[in-house]
Formats: structure tokens, C-alpha cells, sequence
């Protein structure tokens, strides 16, 4: 299936995709990112990384996969849109040693050549470009034959997918925008490869740990960039009534009864061989 683009969509893209630097590059990501490392770590296992294997972090934010890649002796290439993103990863890996190249780059438009890597990994990364059908395009041509891509995606129904449910009421996407919970499902994923590789998919938990429903919300605030930015554009009783509809949101998923908080975040863990 071959499904080209009309250039107004390129136009809606391009504009969302501005919004998104900037909500991404806002706060600090890594804040929260580093708390998901573990993700990472599985995600290398699921798609039986080796040694020596050429692998591509795509929309690697601070570097989750890129360091657990990195640690499993992979020869590994980091790529994000959001430069200080990168900066942080490049912190981490200089801290354990870990020799990772670090390259700015669009998921959508990726500078390298066809098939130039065994493995290409995205944790909760890849899944939020605007132009899914061609971010899956590109993920599938700088696979070689036979390689992995292996995928961590909140699932739809998620605590992150609620959480995006919610901002989106405050904020509506823009028309003809895909949910990025989307990349969550089986069928979506297969959809989106449209017969170019076989998928291996399995529903997993991140468990999201903080001190209270109010640290939660202080630090999604300050540091998350789309809570961030939502805030930010808000009028103040708006503010408040959001506010409000996240703590109801973390009450719902909170699973701790001893005034902490443990959120079970559900993800889909997809490795995809190319075909």
C-alpha cells in the first residue's frame, strides 16, 4: 500500500512538528526520562542485541536505549530533533565511558543510508512524529534485511494515553492528527509496515513511582514538556481545572495506599525483522 501525502498535510505536520521541538525541548525531559531507563534495558533483550551490531537510537530523548545499547557493546548512533536532548545523553554516556555518536535528526527524514543498521530502536520516542506512515517509512529503510526494530509505545488505553487524552481536551490536536497511543496497538504497527516486517508484540508495565498525587503533578509541570507547555497556555482557572482532572487521572491508576504514588504504565513491546 503506497499512501502519499497531500501537501496540506505536509503543512500540518510541519507546524506540529515545530510545536513539538519546542514542547520537548522545554522543562527538562531528562528528569523524568532517566526514571524509564529500565525500558531500555528490556527492549535491548527483546530484540537479542549483540555485540557489535550497528544500531540507530531514533527520537532517543536522553538516551535510554542509546545507553543500554551502548552497554551491551553495540556500536550505536543517537539521534533526536531536540539538540539539548542529546546533550543529555551525551552527558550519560561520557559519565560510564560508553562510546555513542550523538546526531541531530528528524524520525521522519533520517539522514542515513538504506539499510545501514542491524538494529533500530525507539522508546516512547518515534511514536509521537506527526507523520507516522513516513517515520514507519524510514525506520523500515535504514533496517537491513533481516534486522530488528524494536519499539516501546504507550498503549491507548495507558496511563500516558489517559494523560494525553486529557491535555488534548484542553489543547486539541490538530485536525486529521493520529493519536500517538496509536503506536500502542498490534494492528496499528501493522498497518503502519504494511507487510515489510514480521511483528513480535508484547503488553508490558512501567510502574511510575513518586512521593505523592502532587509530586506527580509538580514534576510532569516543570519538567514534562507537553504538561508543561499546557500549563503554560492556559488561562489560570483553566490551569486549575486541569490540575484537577490529573489528579483525578493519577487516583484512578495509583495502585499504592500508603499515600505514595505507583502508576502500572501500560506499553507495547514491539520488535519487528525486516522482510
Amino acid at each position: 500500500m503506497n499512501i502519499r501525502t497531500m501537501p496540506s498535510d505536509e503543512g500540518v505536520f510541519a507546524a506540529v512538528k515545530t510545536r513539538q521541538q519546542a514542547a520537548w525541548g522545554s522543562g527538562d525531559y531528562a528528569i523524568i526520562g532517566t526514571t524509564l531507563q529500565i525500558v531500555g534495558e528490556t527492549l535491548c533483550e527483546a530484540v537479542d542485541l549483540r555485540a557489535g551490531e550497528n544500531v540507530l537510537d531514533v527520537a532517543a530523548g536522553n538516551g535510554n536505549a542509546t545507553l543500554a545499547a551502548a552497554r551491551r557493546f553495540a556500536d550505536v548512533t543517537s539521534t533526536d530533533y531536540v539538540e539539548a536532548l542529546l546533550e543529555r545523553g551525551a552527558e550519560r554516556a561520557n559519565a560510564e565511558r560508553l562510546p555513542v555518536r550523538f546526531q541531530q535528526a528528524d524520525a521522519e527524514a533520517l539522514p542515513f543510508a538504506d539499510a545501514s543498521f542491524d538494529v533500530v530502536l525507539s522508546t516512547f520516542g518515534v511514536m509521537f512524529t506527526p507523520n507516522q506512515q513516513q517515520a514507519a517509512r524510514e525506520l523500515l529503510r535504514v533496517c537491513r534485511k533481516g534486522g530488528r526494530i524494536g519499539l516501546a509505545s504507550w498503549t491507548p488505553d495507558s496511563f500516558v494515553g489517559n494523560l494525553f487524552r486529557i491535555i488534548g481536551v484542553y489543547l486539541p490536536p490538530a485536525a486529521g492528527m493520529k493519536s500517538p497511543a496509536l503506536w500502542g496497538s498490534p494492528a496499528h504497527l501493522e498497518t503502519l509496515f504494511d507487510g515489510g516486517a514480521t511483528l513480535a508484540a508484547e503488553t508490558k508495565t512501567f510502574c511510575f513511582r513518586y512521593r505523592s498525587t502532587q509530586h506527580w503533578i509538580e514534576v510532569f509541570r516543570s519538567y514534562y514538556g507537553p504538561v508543561l507547555k499546557a500549563f503554560e497556555a492556559l488561562a489560570a482557572d483553566k490551569r486549575e481545572a486541569l490540575a484537577r482532572d490529573l489528579a483525578v487521572l493519577v487516583a484512578e491508576f495509583n495502585t499504592a495506599k500508603d499515600g505514595t504514588v505507583v502508576i502500572p504504565g501500560a506499553y507495547l513491546e514491539a520488535v519487528l525483522t525486516k522482510t
